[in-house]
């Protein structure tokens, strides 16, 4: 059977396949585990395979492409269009199998691991960014209920929190000036983490050649050139108080002061 192009749907133990023939219809359709998979992808005929780009395909990409054949990842929202009937995971690799054929499709690029290392760096900062947020949030709502008010910043809270713990004519109970430490010591960790993930950033955009070049950018620093590197080079890199233009759901166009994220904000 001569086979036209082949979709696979991911999941955590579990992966479908469909192969598709020249005139569309349904070839082969098969349920594999992750290593029965990669077996049966060897011993098939190079084809052109598509998957969704998500977790997980950029290292069955980089396997399945060893094999010779021909991978394309594709953005969940344009296989969408091509799902049919009732959702299941058959019907996903089918539309999946649809979809990598066309060609005018757009497809992601396949990372490597130093740009899968990169992208891993840049979330955990961001995790424990808003963490540490939420941290400081509650902090200053456990305080407000006692009556204690702080500027805005972080930094004057920061400054005030020794003395409060401290100090024993606070209006603190012992359970909530435990708990307040508890806090205190878990906002000073996360603090910690984040300056060490700043440095290991900086270190990364000043050997990087390319991360250099963007850097020569107005507005870009390290955090923004790494974090270009890291994900899809296909994405906008925009220098901080660069008004973006693009249009809502319903064509009107719409003003950005700033790229969406903290990506603009090297801190």
């Amino acid at each position: 059977m001569q086979v036209h192009s082949v979709g696979i749907d991911l999941g955590k133990t579990s992966f479908y396949l469909v192969a598709l023939g020249d005139n569309g219809k349904v070839l082969l359709k098969k349920k594999f585990t992750q290593k029965q998979l990669i077996s049966f992808t060897a011993n098939m005929q190079t084809s052109l395979i598509g998957m969704e780009a998500c977790s997980g395909a950029h290292f069955l990409g980089r396997v399945l492409r060893a094999q010779g054949h021909d991978v394309k990842l594709i953005p969940a929202q344009f296989v969408k269009p091509f799902v049919k009937s009732n959702k299941n995971d058959f019907l996903d690799a089918e539309a999946i199998a649809e979809a990598v054929g066309r060609q005018n499709m757009r497809f992601v690029p396949i990372k490597t691991d130093d740009q899968l290392d990169l992208q891993a760096l840049h979330r955990v900062r961001d995790r424990l960014i808003a963490r540490r947020t939420s941290v400081i949030n509650q902090l200053r709502a456990f305080l407000l209920e006692r009556g204690l008010v702080f500027a805005k910043s972080p930094a004057k809270l920061r400054e005030r929190m020794p003395e409060i713990l401290e100090n024993a004519e606070e209006d603190l109970t012992p359970r909530m000036r435990n708990l307040l430490a508890l806090l205190w010591n878990e906002w000073k960790d996360l603090e910690q983490q984040v300056v060490d993930l700043n440095h290991e950033v900086e270190l990364i955009a000043s050997s990087d050649a390319a991360c250099l070049r963007l850097r020569q950018i107005p507005g870009i620093g390290p955090l923004v050139a790494n974090r270009d590197r890291g994900f899809d080079r296909q994405r906008c890199c925009v220098p901080q108080g660069a008004r973006v233009r693009r249009l809502d759901g319903a064509g009107a166009e719409t003003v950005l002061d700033r790229w969406q994220g903290q990506a603009l904000r090297d801190q």
